[in-house]
């Protein structure tokens, strides 16, 4: 199944968690069973020479294709550029790897301890 990936930005605040619930869909709008399938997704700056976080994946609903992906807030201190970059892969139980999400994380300060 070839995927074209969403683009999606988001704001996400230092020291907060930074939870997503994701339905993965075909072209027809249709929910793909995700059996068998798995989910990872990373952050990581603009040129990727450094990975800042991999995202905690739950598998939700994987009939209906629905995946929670999340950050900690043990993960978002770490977020020091005010821009970063993430990407959700997609790999089907046959082995075949596809985009299916990716975009920028705007990187907000958050004062409050």
């Amino acid at each position: 199944m070839a995927i074209i990936p969403g683009v999606k930005n988001f704001t996400v605040d230092r020291r907060a968690d930074f939870p997503i619930r994701l339905t993965f869909k075909d072209s027809t709008g249709t929910a793909i069973n995700l059996t068998g399938f798995t989910v990872a997704a990373q952050v990581y700056n603009e040129d990727r020479s450094t990975k800042f976080a991999d995202w905690t994946v739950a598998y939700t609903d994987r009939a209906n294709g629905i995946v929670d992906i999340s950050l900690s807030d043990t993960d978002t201190t770490n977020f020091t550029p005010s821009i970063l970059f993430y990407d959700v892969l997609l790999t089907e139980p046959g082995g075949s790897k596809n985009y299916y999400l990716e975009g920028k994380l705007f990187i907000s300060e958050g004062y409050t301890a």
